[in-house]
């Protein structure tokens, strides 16, 4: 009986992860389809100006949802869901009204086109964490959210495939994806309506801030270092060469994109041990299934490189063969990242540990961007990325094994054993 319970929650955990995969990663699965089309008919340069739209896109995201959405829904058992949602809302709502504006301004005022595409990429980021889904997130409602969000991406999809051939630039396929963003957001609202009615009205907003301000300064920092570093280099990069690194990048964030979605799969259950004695038992378990299904990765991807180029961006993308190479030697290092920021220390409320961490990474970013204001070469931004998550990814693991050592020195037992040692063994 016990072993059958057991086969049960394995086969749930294991539908909650690809449910959630394709729900909230699945712009990575249309890209199939979407990066050979927008690398055949924009190039380089396009793709380039694409990736600096898209990589302003994740700053837009975190920074309306103050990259707190993972807490919001570990909170979601235990607190007033209408007053959350309520509060939430008119955090997000004036900062997506403040982005818009702004890219109004740009827009007058003609920035240029990559800073145009900045301002673009920003709002369409903000606008799709406009959405409910941290709420569905919080139900453990994977299936509700994989659907709303697969309406959104295959609407996504087939506006690309009919307009941007008709028009071949880079704002149009932002467009696009802003235009699939809300139909995801308008049945993310329905639902959540349905269930819980309307959003109460704002109470005591400065609580949710001060508890964003300081995960939102440590998802902003991470960006700088991670998906978020294309823009930022766009200052002192061409963006063709952003485009051949953008070329390989897309690949190694397509797999990663499988990865991820793990701690937010497990995280409602992390949430519900969180004060059992098998919480680190089972964390780290899970850690080590991720680490090793991306060393997997790791090398077929290595292996695969100069047929996936090819066979996805065509031989005008050949030079992206070595830099897809050493940035894909980033995936273990992300797997742990990802899980550990997601599942253990929200969990934990660790939120200065996660500043600490994307500290360590900006700065490391900060001395290779200096590099390639010297250089000129994109191979700084490869190199920096490898350097920053590996140093990033050693960081939690230290943060965590001093978590469960302090956790296990405050609570011993009378026997003299302490209580989360029994879990761990």
């Amino acid at each position: 009986m016990c072993e059958d319970q057991g086969r049960f929650r394995l086969l749930t955990a294991a539908r909650d992860v690809g449910l959630v995969t394709f729900g909230k990663y699945g712009q990575y699965v249309v890209t199939v389809v979407t990066v050979p089309l927008i690398a055949r008919l924009l190039g380089t340069e396009g793709l380039g100006l694409v990736a600096i739209a898209m990589s302003s896109y994740f700053f837009g995201s975190v920074l309306v949802d103050l990259g707190i959405a993972q807490f919001l829904s570990a909170m979601m058992s235990r607190e007033d869901v209408r007053q959350l949602r309520g509060n939430y809302l008119v955090i997000r709502a004036v900062t997506l009204s403040t982005i818009g504006s702004a890219l109004l301004i740009g827009v007058a005022l003609d920035v240029g086109v990559t800073g145009r595409l900045i301002l673009l990429g920003l709002f369409a980021g903000g606008l799709s964490s406009i959405s409910e889904d941290w709420v569905l997130i919080g139900q453990a409602r994977f299936a509700a959210s994989t659907g709303y969000q697969a309406v959104g991406r295959i609407i996504y999809l087939g506006l690309l495939v009919t307009i941007l051939p008709r028009i071949p630039r880079a704002e149009v396929a932002l467009l696009c994806l802003m235009l699939g963003a809300v139909v995801t957001i308008a049945l993310t609202w329905r639902d959540s309506l349905r269930r819980f009615g309307r959003p109460a009205r704002p109470h005591r907003i400065i609580d949710t801030v001060r508890m964003g301000i300081t995960v939102l300064t440590s998802r902003l920092l991470v960006l700088g270092y991670g998906q978020g570093a294309t823009a930022i280099y766009s200052s002192v990069l061409t963006p063709a060469s952003l485009g051949l690194f953008s070329a390989g990048d897309r690949l190694v964030r397509a797999v990663q994109s499988v990865l991820d979605p793990i701690g937010f799969a497990l995280l409602p259950r992390m949430a519900r041990i969180s004060h059992e004695d098998r919480f680190w038992r089972r964390g780290v378990l899970a850690l080590l299934v991720c680490v090793g299904m991306a060393c997997i990765a790791t090398a077929a991807l290595w292996v695969a490189a100069p047929f996936l180029v090819e066979l996805i961006f065509g031989r005008a993308f050949a030079e992206a063969v070595p830099f897809l190479r050493l940035e894909v030697l980033i995936l273990p290092a992300t797997a742990l990242t990802s899980f550990a920021t997601t599942a253990i220390l929200p969990v934990r409320k660790d939120a200065a540990g996660v500043l600490i961490g994307a500290l360590i990474g900006v700065c490391l970013a900060g001395i290779w961007l200096y590099i390639a204001v010297r250089t000129g070469s994109v191979w700084s931004l490869v190199y920096g990325t490898l350097c920053c998550e590996t140093a990033v990814a050693l960081w939690y693991v230290a943060r965590m094994w001093h978590l469960y050592r302090r956790e296990r020195n405050e609570t011993v037992p009378a026997d003299g054993v302490p209580a989360h040692a029994e879990g761990l063994r």
